[in-house]
This record gives C-alpha cells, sequence and structure tokens, in this order.
C-alpha cells in the first residue's frame, strides 16, 4: 500500500486533514444509532493519517488505536494526540491496511478520505476486510468512503493549485479506464528551515473499485447488512451508488 512521505505528510496535516474532521459526527451518529447505549468503545482508524478524526474520537471518550502505513503520517497523529497517549487511551501503529493484526477488539473501525482506495487491487481489499473483521467485536461496525470510478473519471485532465507562505502546490489528475486507476501527480514548493524552497514531487494513485464486487467481498469476508450511502445520510442506502463521486459503505460484524 502507498505510504506519504514526509512533504506530503506535513502538507496533508496543514491542507487535507479536514475531511476526516467533517466526517467524524456523521459515523459517530451511524454509530449511536445502529448500536445504540453502548457509549464509548474503542476505535480502529484504518489509514488514520494526521489524526484528525482520531481526536474527534479521543475528545468525546473513546479509546483509539490508528493504523497508517506511513511513519510521517503517525507522527503528526502522535503529535496532536500527546496528552490521550500519555493517559493510556491512543495508540497509533505502523501497518499495511491489507493485512494486520491487533491482538485487541475495537467496536468500530472507519477508513476516511479515500484511504482503501490505494490498495492496488481486490485481493489488498478483501485483505482489509478479513484483518478489519477480526479486529472487531462482534457487532461491531465498519464505516469507510471509496472513490467511486465516476469520481476518479472526473479527476481526469483537471489542475489545481494551492499555495500559502510556505509552499505552493499543483495537482494534475489523471484517469486509465483500461488499468482501472485514477489519481494526482502533485508538485510543488515547499520551505526548509533554512529559508530555502524545496522541489517535490509525488504521485498519489486511487484503484477503481467495481461497487457490487466490494459488496460481494464483504459478504465473503463475513461482513453482512452492507450499505452504500452518502455522508450526510449514512441511514440511507443509495439505489444506484455507482451514480455518484464518492460513497460510504457501512458494515456490520454481526454475532455468532
Amino acid at each position: 500500500m502507498q505510504a506519504y512521505g514526509s512533504t506530503l505528510a506535513r502538507i496533508y496535516d496543514r491542507r487535507w486533514s479536514a475531511f476526516a474532521a467533517r466526517a467524524a459526527p456523521a459515523i459517530l451518529a451511524c454509530y449511536e444509532s445502529v448500536r445504540p447505549g453502548r457509549g464509548p468503545g474503542v476505535l480502529l482508524d484504518v489509514c488514520c493519517g494526521t489524526g484528525q478524526l482520531a481526536l474527534f474520537f479521543l475528545e468525546r471518550g473513546w479509546r483509539v488505536i490508528g493504523l497508517d502505513a506511513s511513519e510521517w503520517m503517525l507522527a503528526y497523529a502522535r503529535r496532536h494526540a500527546a496528552a490521550h497517549i500519555e493517559a493510556g487511551r491512543a495508540r497509533f501503529i505502523p501497518g499495511n491496511a491489507a493485512a494486520f493484526y491487533l491482538g485487541e477488539r475495537a467496536d468500530l473501525a472507519v477508513s476516511t478520505f479515500d484511504s482503501l482506495n490505494h490498495l492496488a487491487d481486490e485481493k489488498e481489499l478483501a485483505g482489509c476486510f478479513r484483518s478489519v473483521h477480526r479486529a472487531l467485536n462482534d457487532g461491531g461496525l465498519f464505516v469507510f468512503d471509496l472513490n467511486t470510478r465516476l469520481g476518479l473519471r472526473r479527476w481526469g485532465d483537471t489542475t489545481l493549485a494551492d499555495s500559502d507562505e510556505e509552499w505552493s502546490v499543483t495537482q494534475h489528475g489523471f484517469y486509465d479506464e483500461t488499468a482501472r486507476r485514477g489519481g494526482s501527480r502533485i508538485t510543488g514548493l515547499v520551505a526548509s528551515p533554512d529559508g530555502s524552497r524545496d522541489i517535490f514531487e509525488e504521485t498519489v494513485v486511487n484503484t477503481v473499485f467495481d461497487l457490487g464486487r466490494v459488496e460481494r467481498l464483504l459478504g465473503e469476508t463475513g461482513w453482512s447488512g452492507v450499505r452504500f450511502a452518502r455522508l450526510d445520510n449514512l441511514a440511507a442506502p443509495l439505489a444506484e451508488p455507482e451514480s455518484e463521486g464518492r460513497v460510504f459503505v457501512v458494515a456490520a460484524k454481526e454475532g455468532a
């Protein structure tokens, strides 16, 4: 699985971490509506990034396990959640979303900002589904989002620019229908401590996953009650999820 480097993690923390923070309240509300009366439990944040979603749950009494392939991302998450880590309520560990073992159980698992699109193929996606299923208590929920084929197709031939006093960044979108890949080539200049500016370049690749296959893989790896929804209404199943640019997926691990 692709892991962000130091420069992109720095920019992500400042510019792109807000998506997870926006998603957190809706995900918590979804859990509380489906599992009423359980109170704060243990959250597993798969591809936790710089920890913004984790902070939301920590501030509401949850314990959090954050997993990410990028040590640079984890460093930011640990810094943001330092007080919670010291209190023994959070830990952030390196790991591959396609295959991991926690050694403990969580009540709710999440993965946001199309992180699972970074998995290379259906084999890795199924490995993620199995790993998360093994990590949850019976009755647990898994909530994650994916960019759809339509959403990734829209990335093609787009250019976005962003800058401030510390950096300038340009994203060039691409999409390859045959390879079932989309993404962005990110280039820019970033300020160094000595006042100079360093050039960087990184390519972020998303895999196109057919949503029918996603639902089937979830069923094959033990999940039930699968639905595709929008973030603003995670309780309402979408009739045509492939017509969305991005979908959220809610799946349950039922008791034996």
